[in-house]
């Protein structure tokens, strides 16, 4: 592109595929900068629950917090505020980018996304499958989700160690299946952990759900009118013994993926109140000031469509905040809590962590050389097989989904705690395994 042409000249798919790539890249830098924050805050947990400072950490989580106007009071506990509440949050992002990813990423061609989708299959297959052989005992059975869920976050934080010499299709590999195993894991929660469905729910998050079509075809833009529809939905759904955070999931495949057509393109909105800003000398003179700076205002919004500019604008927050602050209360996991000498516990945690470190690679290996020598699938470019191996290494890192299913998986806190010391054993090992391959690989494709 010569230094006289614009942006208005370029194809409208260029332009297209750069904001997608732009996208991407800072998704991909977000999840990679966030695998440390969780790490750091797991570490924490991990230390302040096993020091003299550990009624503390427990007695935090147990705090009251109290919502009310009048009369009308609500009290959970701080536990319940981050888990079921703050949690909510994160699974709206995860329903976005499942959204976005159906309508024009990974998802979007069943031709490109269908390798992906079988390896994905197979890593929640074999490790629920080796977790099962290993705790038949039916107290036990229970947790054989926990070690079927990838962690985003920790997983392309991992990737991102290894430099921008892995190829770049294998991280669109990885994000891809680390997606359709979220797909997987909130189906597995909505069908075998949400027990005792109250129907008079359903009816309740139905009105939320109604309420939020019934803006979007009205053509309201801001989301902050979807707060009170998606507080409905996610009341309805805690009333039926689901669990709540469903919701956010619901709300997210349902943002919209294109922006609502206005009278004038978007772009011309802002030419058109920058020349006007630009014309006006006294900027002290707010009456005339508040009209461009509202028009600009508005056409940033519709420059990007709800589904990406809502992710956006959370992402960080959810990244940065309500994920590291999750593990935080729930990684700190008691060594005094958990009796490993007893046979119950040494099964879960061991079916737990070997699931991820072996379960997780043989089955996206395994599975995609299946579907490959079959010839219903092929490799994408530039993804070798050594590719896929350290793709399904990486798979094994599986910490918030893991902790937060083994949370719904396990009454018993001595089980519990085994299960949360399988996934943390587990993940650390699987990371580590994960970082020496790719480091293997990262020399063999520099020397290609």
């Amino acid at each position: 592109m010569n230094r006289h042409t614009t942006r208005q000249d370029l194809p409208r798919a260029q332009l297209l595929a750069e904001r997608a790539f732009a996208t991407l890249e800072r998704f991909l830098h977000i999840e990679a900068a966030s695998g440390i924050a969780l790490l750091i805050a797991a570490a924490v947990a991990l230390i302040w629950a096993n020091s003299p400072f550990a009624p503390g950490y427990h007695a935090l989580w147990h705090l009251p917090v109290s919502l009310g106007i009048g009369s009308l009071t609500v009290s959970q506990s701080l536990h319940f505020v981050i888990n079921d509440g703050l949690m909510t949050i994160f699974f709206l992002v995860v329903g976005m980018e499942i959204r976005r990813e159906i309508h024009e990423g990974a998802l979007s061609n069943l031709r490109q996304a269908s390798l992906p989708i079988m390896a994905a299959l197979g890593g929640v297959a074999v490790p629920a499958l080796i977790y099962v052989a290993l705790n038949t005992d039916p107290s036990r059975l229970q947790g054989w989700a926990v070690p079927t869920a990838t962690d985003i976050a920790f997983a392309v934080g991992v990737l991102a160690l290894l430099g921008r010499s892995i190829p770049g299709n294998v991280r669109v590999f990885l994000l891809a299946l680390a997606i359709i195993d979220d797909i997987i894991a909130v189906l597995i929660i909505a069908l075998f952990y949400s027990g005792g469905l109250d129907l008079s729910g359903f009816l309740v998050a139905a009105m939320g759900i109604l309420v939020v079509l019934g803006f979007q075809r009205m053509g309201v833009g801001s989301a902050f009118a979807y707060v009170l529809p998606g507080a409905i939905v996610w009341t309805g759904l805690l009333m039926t013994g689901a669990h709540p955070t469903l919701a956010g999931v619901v709300l997210g495949m349902l943002t919209p993926v294109l922006s609502r057509p206005t009278r004038e393109h978007p772009l011309d909105m802002v030419a058109y109140a920058a020349q006007k800003l630009r014309n006006h000398d006294d900027a002290n003179d707010t009456h005339h000031l508040a009209m461009p700076l509202k028009q600009l205002r508005l056409a940033q919004r519709e420059l990007l469509p709800p589904v990406v500019r809502v992710q956006t604008a959370l992402h960080p927050w959810v990244a940065f905040g309500i994920m590291p602050l999750f593990a935080l209360a729930n990684a700190g996991v008691s060594m005094d809590g958990i009796d490993l000498s007893a046979a119950g516990p040494q099964w879960v945690m061991a079916g737990v962590g070997l699931a991820l470190v072996l379960g997780k690679p043989l089955g996206v290996v395994g599975v995609s050389w299946l579907m490959v020598r079959l010839g219903w699938c092929r490799l994408p470019p530039g993804v070798s097989w050594s590719g896929i191996v350290l793709i399904g290494l990486l798979a094994g890192v599986g910490f918030t989904m893991s902790i937060f299913i083994s949370m719904l998986a396990f009454d018993n806190e001595t089980l519990l705690g085994a299960a949360k010391l399988g996934v943390l054993a587990g993940s650390l090992l699987a990371a580590l395994l994960g970082l020496a391959w790719g480091a293997m690989y990262r020399r063999t494709t520099k020397a290609a």
